[in-house]
């Protein structure tokens, strides 16, 4: 059995005297926390000018940033918010959170991000916003669904967790395409601090909101002991930021490699049958997904998964267990004690049942047809070659 690098630990990840000078540099100060520290803002600084955002705001984790983004746009209790069904539930954590509803739109069945057509479908008179997840690094089409969102005055937020350097249609990075991008920095991103999370945004009062939601609500800028608004506790230790800005540094490193691994996986599984591959164009493969025609191919994600048990391969099948309109949390209204606060009526427009919802194509790629390896910047030539030879001829027994 082959061991592959693995982002779990030092194999997978890039972490070296880089990160250990700027975690050392903050211990010896003595000064750790973002309050009055300097390490933060200026990862602040550096990520903005990296990504072209004329503001950044560093949180404690990616599903902060969201919630961060989410809060920033101010919806109402009940209002509605547009999301995928196929992402991490720290998307629809913020929502949540901010005591909005999370209404699922379905995916592109290649691509598993939203599309114009499917949001276009769940737009109500409560939508405040849409929050469009570049899933594995894959750009989804940010113009298209402005383009339904625009007219509306409904805001789009893009979760860019999983697609650093991704370059949607149009130009420009994911996450600078709309009102507010969010990043994480967690263990198994394209760069780490461990936890950690970043919002972008080009308005200057979207980004003092968010500081402000980060930090208590207390306006600091003003001097002022004050708490303006209802925040938390977001902030970034000055320990995390160091270790981010030494692993921005990185960044195009890590995504470039990705993208080699990737095209080398796409050359060496390109002529079988059935296998649909991801979309190369733009994309920064947080993830390689693989997308079975189970009608060319004749079997479903998990029988090929279990052809290379004992392999070694970082492969699995489906993502997720479950669409995340069927999570507990959802389905039972498990929000503030039993009350199914917000998700009834009122102040909802109506009770959610989400146990009705259905998203088919998510659906299909969940339980029979994507299949995701774990690859990283780290896979060498030989990793590679060695899991496309086990994919492939999984493929052919």
């Amino acid at each position: 059995m082959r061991n592959y690098p693995t982002v779990e630990d030092h194999t997978g990840r890039t972490i070296g005297a880089e990160e250990i000078e700027a975690a050392t540099r903050v211990l010896r100060s003595g000064h750790l926390t973002r309050v009055g520290g300097t390490e933060a803002a200026a990862l602040e600084r550096e990520f903005a000018t990296l990504i072209g955002a004329e503001h950044a705001v560093a949180s404690s984790s990616g599903s902060a940033a969201v919630h961060l983004a989410v809060a920033a746009v101010d919806p109402e209790p009940g209002d509605e918010i547009i999301v995928p069904p196929l992402t991490d539930f720290g998307t629809v954590l913020g929502v949540l959170a901010a005591n909005a509803v999370p209404v699922f739109a379905d995916v592109d069945p290649l691509t598993g991000c939203l599309t114009a057509k499917s949001v276009a479908a769940c737009l109500t008179d409560r939508t405040r916003a849409v929050i469009v997840v570049h899933l594995f690094g894959c750009p989804a089409d940010i113009d298209g669904i402005r383009q339904v969102c625009d007219p509306r005055d409904v805001p789009v937020i893009e979760d860019c967790a999983q697609a650093y350097l991704t370059r949607p249609a149009g130009g420009g990075y994911a996450g600078t395409r709309s009102l507010i991008g969010c990043f994480s920095l967690q263990q198994s991103k394209h760069i780490t601090a461990g936890e950690g999370g970043l919002t972008v945004t080009d308005d200057e009062r979207l980004a003092r909101r968010m500081r402000l939601l980060a930090d208590k609500g207390w306006p600091r800028d003003t001097g002022e002991r004050n708490h303006l608004l209802l925040g938390l506790n977001y902030r970034m230790p000055e320990l995390s930021a160091a270790v981010a800005r030494a692993q921005l540094a990185k960044l195009a490193g890590s995504v470039e490699r990705r993208r080699e691994v990737a095209a080398a996986l796409t050359d060496q599984l390109r002529d079988l049958p059935g296998l649909l591959l991801p979309p190369d164009q733009g994309h920064s493969y947080f993830l390689y997904p693989i997308v079975l025609d189970t009608a060319v191919t004749g079997f479903e994600h998990r029988e090929y998964v279990g052809r290379l048990a004992g392999s070694g391969a970082p492969v699995g099948a489906g993502y997720l267990s479950r669409p995340l309109y069927r999570t507990t949390v959802l389905t039972e209204r498990r929000t503030y004690g039993t009350s199914g606060f917000p998700l009834i009526s009122p102040p909802a427009r109506q009770n959610h049942d989400y146990a009705a919802v259905s998203c088919p194509v998510a659906e299909d790629l969940i339980e029979r047809s994507l299949v995701i390896a774990l690859i990283n910047e780290r896979f060498d030539d030989e990793d590679t070659a060695a899991l496309a030879q086990v994919l492939a001829e999984a493929y052919k027994r």
